[in-house]
């Protein structure tokens, strides 16, 4: 019996050689094809690109044949390439959509299948049913067009994503370069391993400032990391390097570079919850420009407070981008994002965006001649005070509707010490509590997690409110 492919959080991900399979892969793209051609896309084109990890261009060679066999063209980029590069590219060449073969930033073992619309962004979720409905049992089902075939019939055109991608940074007034190149910061750049690796360097070149790159190699056991996500443990080589060359501020991209993490002067991370509110910050105060914050119910409620100071709408979404670009699109908002560090902006395509968010912080830096830990004092003065957040993750392969009953059975009054005022269950169960703050239960769309996340206005009581989380849970 042909193993039943789900879409997840962002697209759907596996063990390489298990369950992650050419036949498997080839299956689930003619799953996206169907989608594609019931919806009118026949001999359109749709990009095709990947990133570092094992075999991931052979996956993307065979995603390509079974794209041209089913009479859709491939855009099939010429090198491992950024996420948010990739999505651009939809809209620069008028795509009906992309491919992206990655498993961001999962273990060294495994590999991945996003899909996006034309827009560049993720796939609502009521599409990505119609996608896994289309998805043939039999590997025979495929239509497959031998790839050197299709290329010399034009039907497989390689090209280079990261031109037009430069240019429309600059000529859509996205970021002005030069002010950052003039500055003579010193730039840390943790690429883990990415597809991140030499855009910071190539972007800021010919002024002042210098950029020191580190894991800017391909590797796809990813040494000195559990796994290239941009959080602690996996950032420590990056952050003890930022003190070592004395430089202003650590920059971090994920394995596909969809995700930026920052690290101080200090050498001490900047969780991405801050991080979140520090671009929101600098979109509302430095920029000065308005416009809706959307961001998933798992992040930071500085963004809330910002919302009220500035007067723009705040939207709240379930975990995912399948939640965040939709609702991105239809508000035209300013800036998007969610709890693992991956942040979208206006004008921008409806993204996760790495590169950007990053030359978002040394343009904040740039601008108000401020140090990272001074731009968090500002924020926190800003919105009343300091937020602590912390998450942990438990391995889970249980039943999930039986670990959902545990958690409503076990309903706490309290966390941490602080009274719980109201449960909400749009995406996990997430407990408000009475500073303000939550406590987060659900299950990873990624991976076999379950996580526990919280954010409050109690520094000291993060760990006991993540305890009680796991009780909640059964875990503890």
């Amino acid at each position: 019996m042909a193993q039943k492919i789900k879409f997840g959080t962002d697209g759907w991900r596996g063990v390489i050689a298990e369950d992650y399979t050419f036949d498997n892969v080839r299956r689930c793209t003619q799953g996206f094809a169907n989608y594609l051609l019931k919806q009118g896309k026949d001999g359109q084109f749709v990009v095709v690109g990947h990133d570092m990890r094992f075999s991931s261009e052979h996956f993307a060679a065979a995603v390509a044949e079974v794209l041209a066999g089913n009479g859709l063209k491939v855009y099939l980029t010429d090198g491992a390439t950024p996420t948010p590069v990739i999505a651009y590219a939809v809209v620069d060449k008028k795509a009906a959509g992309a491919v992206n073969i990655t498993a961001s930033h999962n273990p060294p073992t495994d590999n991945g299948f996003k899909v996006r619309n034309e827009t560049g962004g993720a796939i609502d979720p009521e599409g990505l049913k119609q996608i896994e409905a289309g998805i043939p049992d039999d590997i025979k089902d495929a239509k497959r067009k031998v790839y050197k075939e299709a290329e010399a019939a034009g039907e497989i055109v390689k090209f280079d994503a990261a031109t037009p991608y430069i240019e429309h940074l600059t000529k859509d007034n996205l970021i002005d370069l030069q002010p950052i190149k003039d500055a003579g910061l010193t730039v840390m750049v943790d690429t883990m391993w990415g597809n991140g690796a030499g855009w910071f360097p190539r972007l800021l070149a010919g002024g002042k400032t210098k950029v020191i790159e580190i894991h800017n190699e391909r590797n796809p056991s990813f040494p000195e990391m559990k796994r290239p996500e941009p959080i602690q443990p996996n950032i420590d080589v990056g952050l003890k390097a930022t003190v070592d060359n004395k430089a202003d501020v650590l920059l971090i991209t994920d394995g596909d570079a969809d995700r930026c993490g920052i690290g101080d002067e200090n050498g001490q991370f900047i969780n991405q919850l801050r991080v979140f509110g520090l671009l929101a910050y600098y979109m509302l105060e430095v920029r000065g420009e308005r416009g809706d914050i959307v961001k998933t119910l798992s992040t930071t409620t500085m963004l809330n407070k910002l919302g009220e100071i500035y007067g723009v709408p705040v939207h709240e979404t379930g975990v995912g981008f399948k939640f965040v670009a939709p609702k991105m699109t239809e508000t035209n908002a300013l800036i998007g994002g969610e709890e693992s560090g991956g942040y979208a902006f206006r004008g921008n395509v409806p993204e996760r965006d790495g590169i950007l968010a990053g030359l978002y912080m040394l343009d904040f830096m740039v601008k108000t001649g401020k140090k990272p830990t001074e731009l968090l004092k500002d924020l926190f003065a800003k919105v009343g005070g300091e937020y602590f957040y912390d998450r942990v993750d438990s391995p889970f392969t249980g039943d999930p509707e039986a670990r959902k009953k545990i958690i409503m059975d076990n309903n706490p009054k309290t966390l941490g010490g602080l009274k719980v005022t109201e449960l909400v269950t749009v995406d996990g169960f997430q407990f408000k509590m009475e500073d303000g703050g939550w406590m987060l239960i659900r299950f990873s769309g990624t991976e076999p997690i379950l996580r526990v996340y919280t954010e409050t206005r109690h520094g000291d009581k993060v760990k006991a409110i993540l305890e009680d989380g796991l009780k909640v849970a059964g875990i503890k």
